[in-house]
């Protein structure tokens, strides 16, 4: 039965060219016994033509529909009655109200199928019937041919909605992969301004802390195993972040817990000027307003523009450099204040890219600011050193 029912739906055409067969095969039987019937070669070919119009309905619908419909007329010129051959009639008009062809076909076979048992009975009326039991019977025999259409329509119908539905799942998956791609992308951008951060920062600090412990090593060991340790921890710092961020790189998924250093935020801005502080860059910090809990966005944006301005101010700022920094809790915003009394000029340069066009300091802050939506401005201070102001919008924590 699979293998019959697997044929019948990869030969639709031979389906239909069988049961055309069939039907005229009957047919011509059924009018050959007829007493007194029409002339014997126009009734054979009007039968004959009525299996053609099975045969080919799926291939040219409106064709056929045209060829039936002057069957009809033939059939009722020839005073050929009802016979098995008029069947294809329903066939053709299911078929034509089932297909996607122009809209003119349908209705002419739908106005066709409801005229022809009129037309019928008016040409072979019910003999010994009342008025009453003729227009009965018409109604009766128009309502196979009105089900045929609205069958027909109903599959088109469904059809057209079904390809509708598969249409928008294709354009939603297209969509999807398309947001996919550029939320990789995103992700890739985000974590590679995350090393430039990590990598920037407590590199600078590594090298300045190895200068301080060579230049000490002699006078005062102490000092200098004090420079040493601070390096071994600042490394591992470092080494901690860059497994994160490389392990989320390599698989493309969050991390698991305990298994790296959580990003940093807003409360360990302090233990990073503190590691400032001890690789001989003296800071100023204090926080202003009240304290609260912000989103993880805007947390890790604040650290990353003071850890990225310390570090611009350690490397480029000259000797006997000072810094401060500022945290101020609106009600609607986080402020940062960073700036220096430094060489301000050279600094810009290397923030804003400089001369040589590697620096990515200030464009990456610029970057972090606008995807949290809020607003940086940064350039040297009146005086000389360099300044760095952000606002970070936020929401109160619920």
């Amino acid at each position: 039965m699979q293998r019959l029912y697997d044929f019948l739906r990869r030969h639709p055409t031979g389906v239909d060219s069988f049961w055309a067969v069939m039907l005229s095969g009957f047919s011509v039987l059924w009018v050959a016994t007829v007493p007194k019937g029409p002339d014997g070669l126009a009734a054979a070919a009007v039968v004959l033509l009525f299996g053609l119009v099975v045969a080919l309905r799926r291939r040219m619908p409106e064709t056929m529909l045209l060829l039936a419909v002057a069957l009809g007329l033939v059939q009722l010129l020839v005073d050929l009655p009802p016979n098995p051959a008029d069947f294809a009639m329903l066939v053709i008009i299911y078929s034509v109200a089932a297909h996607d062809g122009p809209r003119w076909a349908s209705r002419l076979a739908l106005v066709g199928g409801a005229c022809a048992a009129t037309l019928s009975q008016l040409r072979w009326p019910v003999e010994n019937v009342a008025l009453a039991g003729q227009v009965f019977f018409t109604t009766v025999m128009s309502v196979p041919f009105v089900l045929a259409w609205v069958l027909g329509d109903s599959m088109r119908t469904r059809r057209a909605y079904l390809a509708q539905l598969e249409e928008r799942a294709d354009r939603l998956e297209r969509e999807r992969e398309a947001q996919a791609k550029v939320a990789v992308a995103a992700e890739r951008a985000r974590i590679a301004r995350e090393l430039h951060d990590v990598v920037a920062h407590n590199v600078s600090v590594m090298v300045v802390q190895a200068d301080g412990a060579a230049y000490v090593m002699d006078s005062s060991p102490d000092q200098a195993r004090q420079a040493l340790e601070t390096i071994s921890s600042t490394g591992r710092q470092a080494l901690a972040e860059m497994r994160r961020l490389l392990g989320i790189l390599r698989t493309g998924e969050p991390e698991e817990a305990g298994e790296y250093v959580p990003q940093p935020d807003v409360q360990q801005i302090e233990d990073l000027v503190e590691q400032v502080r001890t690789s001989g860059l003296p800071v100023d910090f204090k926080v202003e307003g009240t304290a609260r809990r912000l989103p993880s966005g805007v947390e890790l944006t604040a650290y990353r523009i003071v850890q990225e301005a310390l570090t611009n101010t350690r490397k480029h700022g000259g000797p006997d450099v000072g810094a401060c920094v500022r945290l101020t809790y609106f009600d609607d915003g986080l402020g940062l204040l960073v700036e220096d009394d430094g060489r301000g000029a050279a600094h810009e340069m290397y923030v804003d890219g400089g001369a040589d066009g590697r620096g990515h300091g200030l464009i990456g802050m610029r970057e972090r600011v606008g995807m949290v939506g809020g607003t940086l401005d940064a350039g040297p201070r009146p005086g000389g050193g360099f300044r760095i102001s952000a606002l970070l919008p936020l929401k109160p924590a619920h």
